[in-house]
Order: C-alpha cells, then sequence, then structure tokens
C-alpha cells in the first residue's frame, strides 16, 4: 500500500505495517510535553489515575513558558506545582527560567526532537516539530497523563492535504508570509483534523526557521499536524544537535491525497492577516493606512535567530516612531545569548524597544504586553482572535517580522520596501 509520510510514521509508532485514514490506532510517543498552563492539569489527571511513575522519565518534558517568569501568584502556584513533580519524578528535561525557551523554540535547539519522531504536547502549536519530518501534534491535558504513564497516545489517523509551493519568492516574502497566505486560502477549519504536507521547490528552499513557523501555524488551518519531508537542510539541522536515533521518512510517490494545492509563490506579497481570525488575510499593501499602538517580535512562531536578524536589519539606525510600543521577545536562552553577541539586542534597545527575555507573555495576553481597550497591534504571533492580547475591544494584526519591524518604525502597518528603498 502507497502511504503519506504521516501514515508511515504513525503505522510504525502502532506497530503495524500500514495504516489508512480515519483508522483509530495506540500509539508510542517519543516526547510528551507539557507547559506551566496545560501541565498542572496533567499533573492532576496523573495523580487521580494512581500512577507513582512517568513511563520514561527522560521523555517527558516540561517547561513553564506562558505565565513566566511569573507575573502573580497564581501563575506562581501553577509553576511550583510543575517544578515540584519534576524533582519527584528526576525529570531529566525540566527547564527553569534563566535556561528555559519558549518550549517550540527550545526542544528541537536542544535536539530533544527529530526525524520520524511521534511527538504530543498540551500545547496546539505542537505541530511546529512537523518541520523536522517529524509527527506531531496537539492534545488535551488528559491525554497528557495518559501519555506520561503509558508512553503511548491514541489517535484516528488523519487525512493529508498536499500543499506544493512553487516559484521565486518576491523580496520580503518568508515563511510567515507563505503560512498566512495559505491560511487565508484554505480557512481557519479547511484542513479539520488533517495533516499539511509542505512539498514543492519554493519550500525545498527555506531553512530551518522558516520551516518551523510554518508547521507551527498548521493548526491555524485547523490541522492536526504540519509536516516537511526531510531533507538535506533537515539534515544539516539535526546533525550533531538529536543524539537519540532518528528514522527519515517520505511520502510514497502515489500515496492517496485527499486534497492537493499548488502555490506560485512569485505571485505573493507580504501579508497581514487582519482582525479578528488567521484567515482574513490581505496584502500589507491593502492596509498600510492602519496605526499601531504596539508591535510584538517573538512567539513559538516567530522569536528565532533569523527573524531578529531580519528585525535588526530593518530597525538598525532607525528609531520606533512616537507612542509606539516595540517589544522583542527572543524564543530561547541560546537565541538571546546569540542575538547579544551578534549586537541585535542593541539595535532594538537603540531603537527603542523593549527587550524580554524568553516568554510566551504578550501572544496570549499573560504579560510582558497585554493591550488595553481599543490598542492596535500588528505581531508575529499566530493568532487575533477577539480578546487574545487582552481587552476584548483591541484590535490584532498579523504578520512577519519584516512587515512589523517596519510597522514600528513608521507607526502603521508597512511594508518593509517603503523603509529599505528610501
Amino acid at each position: 500500500m502507497q502511504m503519506t509520510i504521516t501514515e508511515k510514521i504513525l503505522a510504525d509508532h502502532a506497530g503495524v505495517h500500514e495504516v489508512i485514514p480515519g483508522q483509530l490506532i495506540n500509539a508510542k510517543v517519543d516526547t510528551a510535553l507539557g507547559n506551566d498552563i496545560t501541565a498542572p492539569l496533567a499533573i492532576k489527571a496523573f495523580r487521580e489515575a494512581g500512577a507513582r511513575k512517568v513511563f520514561d522519565r527522560e521523555r517527558v518534558i516540561l517547561v513553564p513558558d506562558h505565565f513566566t517568569p511569573n507575573k502573580d501568584i497564581a501563575s506562581a502556584e501553577q509553576s511550583l506545582l510543575i517544578r515540584e513533580f519534576a524533582k519527584e519524578q528526576k525529570l531529566t528535561n525540566y527547564y527553569e527560567v534563566g535556561r528555559m525557551g519558549i518550549e517550540h523554540a527550545l526542544l528541537p535547539e536542544k535536539g530533544l526532537v527529530g526525524p520520524g519522531d511521534l511527538i504530543i504536547g498540551a500545547d496546539s502549536h505542537t505541530c511546529t516539530y512537523g518541520a523536522l519530518g517529524a509527527f506531531a501534534t496537539g492534545v488535551g491535558s488528559t491525554d497528557l497523563a495518559a501519555a506520561m504513564i503509558t508512553g503511548e497516545v491514541w489517535l484516528r489517523v488523519p487525512e493529508t492535504i498536499k500543499l506544493i509551493f512553487f516559484g521565486k519568492l518576491q523580496p520580503w516574502v518568508s515563511g510567515k508570509d507563505l503560512i498566512l497566505y495559505t491560511i487565508g486560502d484554505v480557512g481557519v477549519d479547511g484542513a479539520l483534523y488533517k495533516a499539511l504536507e509542505f512539498t514543492g521547490d519554493a519550500v525545498n528552499t527555506l531553512g530551518m526557521d522558516a520551516r518551523l513557523t510554518m508547521a507551527n501555524m498548521a493548526i491555524e488551518a485547523g490541522g492536526k499536524s504540519g509536516i516537511f519531508p526531510p531533507d538535506e537542510i533537515t539534515l544539516d539541522y539535526v546533525r550533531g544537535r538529536v543524539k537519540k536515533p532518528y528514522k527519515l521518512y517520505d511520502s510514497d510517490k502515489n500515496a492517496s491525497y485527499t486534497e492537493v494545492r499548488q502555490y506560485d509563490v512569485s505571485t505573493i506579497e507580504p501579508q497581514v492577516a487582519c482582525p479578528s481570525s488567521p484567515a482574513n488575510v490581505k496584502s500589507v499593501r491593502e492596509v498600510s493606512d492602519v496605526t499601531v499602538d504596539q508591535v510584538v517580535i517573538g512567539s513559538c512562531t516567530n522569536g528565532r535567530l533569523e527573524d531578529l536578524r531580519v528585525a535588526a536589519q530593518i530597525l538598525k539606525g532607525r528609531t520606533v516612531a512616537p507612542y509606539v510600543r516595540l517589544v522583542v521577545i527572543p524564543a530561547t536562552q541560546e537565541i538571546y545569548l546569540q542575538a547579544l553577541r551578534e549586537e541585535l539586542l542593541e539595535i532594538f534597545v537603540e531603537a527603542g524597544a523593549a527587550v524580554s527575555t524568553p516568554t510566551c507573555g504578550p501572544c496570549l495576553g499573560g504579560h510582558m504586553g497585554v493591550l488595553g481597550p481599543g490598542e492596535v497591534a500588528i505581531t508575529t504571533t499566530n493568532r487575533n482572535f477577539v480578546g487574545r492580547m487582552g481587552h476584548r475591544t483591541s484590535q490584532i494584526y498579523l504578520a512577519s517580522p519584516a512587515v512589523a519591524s517596519a510597522s514600528a518604525v513608521l507607526g502603521r502597518i508597512s511594508p518593509p520596501e517603503e523603509l529599505t528603498q528610501s
């Protein structure tokens, strides 16, 4: 039987020769992940089930990243709970503030996930790791508890939509623009419980940071997962980084897809998702009259080193517009340190930005940039639903680091060319 890359990974982890879409399976997990919001619920379910030990203390990973550094007593209690659980279970991979990062940037960086893995996490953006050629998906906290106990997860095999990207990218167009354009085409529920398989000459040239961005937002199209077939770029990234064995999978030539969509990237300009849906996508030029109060560059979507380099390229020698707040959040401590070495942080501070330690913070309206009534933000995060980043009357626009940086300088949503060609 001809299978997709997703079906092959799931078949192997279920211990069967083949699977078909719609089939229910029990599959062994390589990694089970929780954070300071979702892990406490999983730990409660773990206790209620009478469990005493996790299935593998090296493969259960806990990262406090959402409300950390703790913003109040409630978030401190959440973090304390998972810290004590990590101590009790002697977890190898618990990452404390000062050594941590936003989970979906941290795990690939640390080599904790690799090609061919099956990864579940109690966070919807766990699909990020599909950039490495893994099957990765978000689950509920009770599913995480079950996986922490048994090392297995119950799944329905998803259908796959094949996305083919071809052509040459325009200047300043990035992986973020491609995924926003795709979500605008597919819709927020167009890929409901389906795997998105990213292929084609245009995405095959993208670096790992851009691929991680695209896989990260598969969930915004309703996807169960997003996945890139591994290639030399994947191998260059994982060599020397992923210490455990990994396996490369690819789709069979005649594998069956529920749908195939093709995109000529040469026709795609920098994109902006307008309030209040990631699918409400327009060209940046169509919304260039929108003034902004706050700009955020960071998150599990766009807080990686290449994102910061692009932002610094635009901000160097310029200053943030009056009455505009710019918040820059490197996604991990390692990224923070490298940005410091490359003097990127100096560029941000001199431009008038506030630079934060790694945190999800403003992305979910947690802290480090909550919006007030009627305020407008353009951000490199992944969701712009009503009230996502603060007050229900605030408005959120999603964009790439290039568009966000240019907008911070001009005080309104702007294509980067307005600055770089002047």
